[in-house]
Parts: C-alpha cells; sequence; structure tokens
C-alpha cells in the first residue's frame, strides 16, 4: 500500500474543508437551537446563519431550506403522493424518473412501484426529452398530479442534463418538478429565481461539507410534501428533530466556500483534461462516456476493454490511487453501473469514475497516470500470454 495517497473520489465525498471543521468544531458544545434561553438562542443564529449561507448557493430565500440528514432523506421526503397546500391536501398520483437517477430516485420514495414511471436516455446519458412529454400527455390528470424526479448532473458520468428544458415541459403538463442538485452545486451555477425547478435536493458532504447533512430547497413554500419524520415543529414542521447545530454549521461554511470556488471551474476542467489525455495515451481503446454531452468540470468515466473495473479499482488502490468503480452507493458492492446500462451498454464489467477538486494537483495526476500505467501494462502481458 502506498504510502502517499492521490484522493480522486469527490463525487464520492469531498473532503472536509477546513472552513466547515472550523465551523463545526466551533459549534460542538451549542445548546438546543429550540431553547428560548441564551444559549439557545445563539444556537438558533448558527442555524439560521447556515440557511442564508446554503440559499445563497442556489439563489433561494432563506426560508425556503429545510435542513435534512442528507440527500436521501431529502429525495425520500420529496417523492411521496401525498402533499399539503395550506390545510388542504394535494394528491400526486405518478412519479416519473429517468434510469440513470441515482438509487434514491429510482426506488421511487414513498411511491408503489407501479406508480413510478421510468424514462430513458441517449447513449451519451441525456434524458429523453420526447418520451418524457409523451408520458406526461398520457398521465390521467383526474388522478392527481404528476411528480419528475430527475439529476441536475450524473453522478457517475458527470453529465448535465437540460434542466430548463425539462421544467418547461413538466410546467406545460401542470407537472411538479424535484431536480436532485447533489453533484451540480458548486460545479455549476443554480439558481432557483429561474422558474425551472419546483424542488432542490442538495447535500453537504458533496461541497466539502460534514457528512449526514442535507437539504431540501422549495420555490415557495406553498405546497410541501407529507412530513417523512414527524414530531417536534422543527423546520417549520416539515423535518422534526432537534437540529444538527454543528453538521449545519459545517454545511452552511462549505456553501460559501462552494458558491465562491464557482470560479475556479475552468482550473478543474483542465485537471480533468489532463486524466483523459492520460488515459487516451496510455490505452487508446479505452472509451469515455458522456463525453459529446455537457459534462461537470471535475468528472470522468471511463472503461477499457478487457479490464474489470473492480479489479482495476483495487490496483489503483493498493498504489495509493482513491479512485470509484461507478457509484459509492451500493455498501461498497461493486457491479455492473445502471447507468451505463441506461446508456445502452449492457451488462458491461463497469468503468472507473475520477472526480477531482480544488485540492487536486499535479501530483495526484501523476500518480494516477503512474498507477493506470502499471494497469495497462498487465493487461498488454496477459493478452501476449494468451
Amino acid at each position: 500500500m502506498a504510502a502517499i495517497r492521490a484522493y480522486l473520489d469527490y463525487n464520492a465525498s469531498a473532503p472536509l474543508i477546513a472552513e466547515a471543521r472550523a465551523a463545526m468544531v466551533a459549534a460542538l458544545d451549542a445548546a438546543n437551537p429550540s431553547s428560548v434561553h441564551t444559549e439557545g438562542r445563539a444556537s438558533r443564529r448558527l442555524v439560521e446563519d447556515a440557511r442564508r449561507d446554503v440559499a445563497r448557493l442556489v439563489n433561494a430565500k432563506p426560508e425556503h431550506i429545510v435542513f435534512t440528514s442528507g440527500a436521501t432523506e431529502a429525495a425520500s421526503t420529496l417523492l411521496t403522493p401525498d402533499w399539503q397546500m395550506g390545510r388542504g391536501s394535494i394528491r400526486m398520483s405518478h412519479l416519473f424518473v429517468y434510469e440513470a437517477d441515482h438509487p434514491c430516485i429510482l426506488n421511487g420514495g414513498r411511491f408503489a412501484p407501479a406508480q413510478v414511471t421510468k424514462i430513458g436516455v441517449d447513449p451519451n446519458g441525456i434524458a429523453d426529452l420526447e418520451a418524457l412529454a409523451a408520458a406526461l400527455g398520457a398521465h390521467d390528470k383526474a388522478a392527481g398530479l404528476p411528480l419528475v424526479a430527475i439529476h441536475a448532473a450524473n453522478n457517475e458520468t458527470g453529465v448535465i442534463q437540460p434542466i430548463g428544458r425539462i421544467g418547461e415541459i413538466v410546467k406545460a403538463a401542470g407537472g411538479v418538478l424535484v431536480v436532485d442538485t447533489v453533484q451540480a452545486a458548486g460545479r455549476i451555477p443554480l439558481d432557483m429565481s429561474i422558474p425551472y425547478a419546483d424542488y432542490l435536493i442538495l447535500s453537504s458532504h458533496k461541497i466539502g461539507g460534514p457528512k449526514g447533512v442535507g437539504a431540501i430547497v422549495a420555490a415557495s413554500d406553498l405546497m410541501m410534501p407529507r412530513p417523512l419524520i414527524n414530531g417536534g415543529g422543527q423546520e417549520k414542521s416539515h423535518r422534526a428533530g432537534t437540529e444538527n447545530v454543528a453538521g449545519i454549521a459545517g454545511f452552511g461554511a462549505a456553501a460559501r466556500a462552494a458558491l465562491a470556488g464557482l470560479t475556479d471551474m475552468d482550473a478543474i476542467a483542465s485537471r480533468r483534461d489532463e486524466v483523459e489525455a492520460i488515459v487516451r495515451d496510455l490505452a487508446p481503446d479505452a472509451e469515455i462516456f458522456g463525453n459529446g454531452a455537457p459534462r461537470l468540470a471535475n468528472t470522468t468515466f471511463f472503461a477499457i476493454p478487457g479490464v474489470k473495473a473492480e479489479t482495476a479499482q483495487i490496483a489503483f488502490d493498493l498504489a495509493g490511487v482513491a479512485l470509484s468503480a461507478g457509484s459509492a452507493c451500493s455498501s461498497g458492492k461493486v457491479g455492473p453501473s445502471h447507468v451505463l446500462k441506461a446508456m445502452g451498454h449492457g451488462d458491461s464489467l463497469g468503468a472507473l469514475r475520477v472526480s477531482i477538486g480544488r485540492a487536486t494537483g499535479a501530483d495526484d495526476i501523476a500518480a494516477f497516470r503512474a498507477a493506470l500505467a502499471g494497469i495497462v501494462a498487465r493487461r498488454a502481458g496477459k493478452e501476449e500470454a494468451a
């Protein structure tokens, strides 16, 4: 095992940034933010300051931010047939998702399987807009409203979806749109004031904050889902339970840094291009997925014929390079990528994902090159032996 390691797995979890760590340490002794005494009010200020910082990241109103334990809880909260508008109830009778979505969207939340329709993507992973429009056109509005959920940027390929156009299609059908912006936040500009999404999903640890904190961002507070967690009146009764003050403070600090860091994306894209040039140089027959579509500046997803993703991931790890074989959402299991399958690649052996950040340097890229050179050389040796 290499003594010095290169971390190239930001899409799984970005390293905790110094600002977030400092904010968390300062808030560890915080009192219950629902208490009315001086100490409680000080804790409440920490939560509300963070709420403002998270809102600024997506140009939303602070009062429309609901803190959760993470993106999966946020998705499970939003993906429900049961919604409320004031004292009245609203029914979402069907959920439409995309086959390349993250599992927390694909599993349908609180919808029954029969109430979920999966829409395809093209070979680059871009949503099939005609299929979505047709499915929404056939929706029985008398049964309830259609709910559409999709990622803004894919966690494996980095492919960016045409959310504005999707929003237009959903609105024309009288539907509601939930956008998973977990990978997009801090990497592309997001603006909740543009009328394309009704709700966004955010995750702290993808932008350098602590794990175990996320948020729902609403375009307005007129309509909200039936709470997933009931109890006290925290988060305006949308999510019961004493707020994780330290985690939320860290999330706020990470959101501030992520907003400022949007100006670094060109430099990060250059690093990503270096990675892809290395892949093409060492393995000219490699395939880079989604490179015919707009992608996040930090992500590349590639496969080398004859090289199993799981085996290669272990080899990279032993060489001191941390990267992923697809999504890190299956309890450490490595298997065929559902994203690649949705893109028409069948049950392939999978691919390797390199995802980088502002701290990724030349030494990290050099370590990646050295490790990949060893893997390619072993492949050549096996081919000669055969």
